[in-house]
């Protein structure tokens, strides 16, 4: 689809999954959604298997309206965090320090202690999500970094075996497991793993 005005592929609009267990509040922030140009996927009542539902709806954003978030709602949260995580909105009416700590730590993008306003829906989600797209970035990059130090020691590790039991000095055992990963089609890391498995399994015997 592409904007008549700009000319460029219109961005679709965000799919949100509500989560309220009263009817009448939920009725309100659905219109309150629907007129800022949201899509509403699916309105549960219960924060229960919530990482079921959306796994199911496939949300863009999932809104949370409740009086105050228990231990169940904050399990709930925190299995969605770890198994799906999507941008999380809180609307409540508790403003304790600590509940909205856990809610955070549970994998809130956004907690908003003084209740739902149809007028503030569209600049709370975009910061919601604007948050949680930064948070993501930031920790697939962590882990990006987490795993070349991971495999730098592996490839360390190796060399040190080559070097120790087939007297290669740095370079020839870097070359040798380089070659030995060209022939195989593997990644250096995986040549490098596979290298200490087999002196690891004949006691540093060799390959």
């Amino acid at each position: 689809m592409v904007n008549s005005k700009t000319g460029k592929a219109a961005t679709p609009p965000l799919k949100v999954l509500l989560v309220d267990e009263e009817p009448g509040r939920a009725a309100i922030l659905e219109r309150a959604l629907l007129d800022a140009g949201y899509v509403l996927v699916s309105r549960l009542s219960s924060v229960d298997r919530l990482a079921e539902h959306v796994a199911v709806s496939q949300p863009d954003i999932v809104i949370v309206d409740i009086d105050s978030p228990d231990r169940d709602c904050l399990e709930n949260m925190a299995v969605l965090s770890r198994s799906n995580p999507k941008p999380v909105i809180m609307f409540s009416d508790e403003d304790n320090e600590d509940t909205i700590a856990s809610a955070i730590k549970a994998g809130v993008s956004a907690y908003v202690a003084d209740g739902m306003n149809p007028d503030r829906v569209r600049p709370i989600v975009q910061v919601a999500v604007a948050r949680f797209r930064e948070f993501q970035a930031l920790k697939n990059e962590l882990q990006k970094t987490r795993d070349q130090l991971a495999d730098r020691k592996l490839i360390d590790k190796a060399k040190g075996l080559l070097m120790k039991h087939r007297n290669f000095n740095e370079d020839e055992a870097y070359h040798a497991m380089r070659k030995l990963a060209m022939e195989r089609n593997q990644r250096l890391v995986d040549t490098a793993r596979n290298v200490i498995e087999v002196f690891e399994m004949l006691g540093g015997g060799g390959l």
